[in-house]
């Protein structure tokens, strides 16, 4: 079973840095919308965004990622908690897969190196924040803090 700490005293900062994450993809991706208005949809061309290469369709799906992170960093529910480990799993596995296609047609985002890079930190600040950012009643989260200090004073 995962253990996911409740009320962890930094929540806030991962918030924050979640949110910061967000805010630069939403920034990213209008900018990408503007740079590329008017270009097929999953053109191959040249456009750059923030040194991130792209198309309309990864702006586009930029705009509503960020708009989407933005959403769950202003949470104070564990719907950010789902939705940054979720958002993490997706920038890590989509990084991945695009790695894998990039010199190749089926590199229909228009992904570059520094975009599989940028897009792995990410995937990984996300899950962070996500692991850390879980809300829980007080009462779950201090016996779930005495069980810390039991397992950690009775191991020694």
């Amino acid at each position: 079973m995962p253990h996911f700490p409740v009320n962890h005293p930094a929540r806030p900062l991962y918030r924050a840095l979640s949110g910061l994450v967000g805010l630069y993809i939403l920034i990213f991706g209008v900018w990408g919308v503007a740079k590329t208005w008017g270009d097929p949809l999953f053109d191959r061309g040249n456009d750059w965004a923030l040194g991130l290469r792209t198309n309309p369709a990864f702006s586009l799906a930029s705009v509503l990622f960020g708009i989407v992170l933005l959403i769950g960093a202003s949470r104070r529910s564990n719907l950010g908690h789902y939705m940054n480990l979720t958002a993490g799993v997706v920038f890590l596995v989509t990084a991945v897969l695009m790695m894998s296609v990039l010199q190749t047609d089926a590199n229909f985002l228009n992904f570059s190196m520094s975009t599989v890079v940028v897009s792995m930190i990410f995937g990984l600040l996300l899950l962070a924040t996500g692991l850390y950012d879980k809300v829980g009643p007080p009462g779950h989260a201090e016996a779930e803090r005495r069980g810390r200090n039991h397992l950690i004073t009775g191991s020694r």
